[in-house]
């Protein structure tokens, strides 16, 4: 069964979706981190996605993660000088996430990931009824 595309693409999306599932967690963990350095904060991770063919069935793309990128968005600067990491104007600094955008992220990725495997455990029932048709 594992010769057939449809798994391939299915596989392919699942993959794309766990590393996007891995990054909104990692974002959602450091959320609310701060650093007393601006260069020092987390910043926000970012899968970039592409279509990859799959061989032999130029009608069908699968997906890949061809990156994880950092947010360029500049830290957040908030003024509290009893902080123990503050700076010496009394000032940390905490990565720009908004934790609101990153749940929505995660139900997509989360919807997505359980809809390419019932795609999966569909194919499956196929070519397994497919095999017993025979029988």
């Amino acid at each position: 069964m594992s010769n057939l595309p449809i798994f391939d693409v299915a596989g392919s999306a699942m993959n794309a979706q766990s590393v996007r599932l891995s990054t909104v967690a990692s974002n959602l963990a450091n959320a609310d981190t701060v650093s007393g350095d601006p260069e020092a904060v987390y910043r926000a991770l970012h899968p970039v996605f592409s279509a990859e063919g799959v061989a032999g069935k130029p009608e069908l793309a699968g997906v890949r993660v061809t990156e994880v990128t950092q947010s360029e968005a500049a830290p957040l600067r908030r003024y509290e000088p009893g902080h123990p990491l503050a700076d010496g104007e009394g000032y940390v600094y905490a990565p720009d996430i908004d934790p609101v955008a990153q749940m929505v992220d995660m139900i997509s990725a989360s919807r997505s990931y359980q809809a390419n495997v019932e795609v999966f455990n569909t194919a499956k029932e196929l070519a397994n009824a497919t095999l017993n048709m025979g029988k």
